[in-house]
């Protein structure tokens, strides 16, 4: 019985399907050690030699970790609310209504995905300060500076576009205000500099491609809810590949 298992072993590790997945095999020896790092998604997150200073909690403050296990449980937590909501004025206050008081630990997830917004906020910006007071931005980790600051502008963007999805008062007035904003951005706004010279007007200005329109209605609330869904968290997963492989590439930054 023991051979006729090993010939099935054999058989199976020897099949192209097998050394597909497994590309070096898994014998114990330095060479493949190393194959496996190299080879590996998840072993080749991380530089293959890192300084033991800069992996200590009292000069990172886990702020990058933190953040990135922050975006997974918004991502689930998002993912499980998006089941039970339409981005549709007549039903969307209702349907956070029905979330928190009908929906089985509907006000679990909705209050999860909420501090975890606010909490990414905070520790990316707390990770984005670390990195600039110990000089982790310079040579030659400058391009990964730039991701990061893409990183945390992507950040909040996903927080304010979250904040019109629940379509009642506070949202309303947060993103009227908040496009107002908007309505003044040089050369891109009606209301901002240069924008009437470069021929901006109320229907064309960056305000109301945001809105669809000149006031906050259901063509906002729709495009708030592709862009607060869809298209930033595809940006930040792309950027997030981008930063992991720079920090894989540059190596951890250590004290000064």
């Amino acid at each position: 019985m023991s051979n006729l298992m090993k010939r099935v072993s054999n058989w199976v590790t020897s099949t192209p399907f097998w050394k597909a997945v497994f590309r070096h095999g898994y014998e114990d020896t330095a060479r493949n050690r190393s194959l496996t790092t190299f080879s590996n998604v998840l072993y080749h997150l991380h530089p293959v030699k890192t300084r033991r200073e800069s992996i200590k909690i009292r000069y990172t403050w886990c702020m990058g970790g933190t953040s990135l296990l922050l975006f997974v449980i918004l991502t689930v937590t998002g993912v499980l609310l998006m089941f039970y909501y339409v981005p549709d004025t007549r039903r969307a206050y209702q349907d956070i209504k029905d979330i928190m008081t009908v929906v089985s630990f509907g006000s679990t997830f909705r209050n999860v995905h909420r501090l975890a917004a606010h909490g990414m906020v905070f520790t990316v910006w707390v990770h984005m300060t670390r990195v600039f007071l110990t000089g982790a931005y310079k040579p030659p980790r400058e391009f990964n500076w730039i991701v990061g600051v893409l990183l945390l502008v992507l950040t909040l963007l996903l927080s304010w576009t979250g904040y019109l999805l629940p379509w009642d008062q506070l949202a309303l007035w947060a993103i009227t205000v908040g496009t107002k904003m908007a309505a003044a951005t040089p050369f891109f706004g009606v209301e901002g500099p240069f924008g009437a010279e470069l021929g901006m007007r109320p229907d064309n200005d960056i305000k109301f491609m945001l809105l669809g329109g000149t006031e906050v209605g259901q063509n906002a609330l729709l495009r708030f809810y592709v862009l607060h869904c869809v298209v930033l968290p595809l940006f930040v997963v792309v950027f997030l590949a981008v930063h992991f492989w720079r920090v894989r590439k540059d190596g951890f930054s250590g004290p000064l």
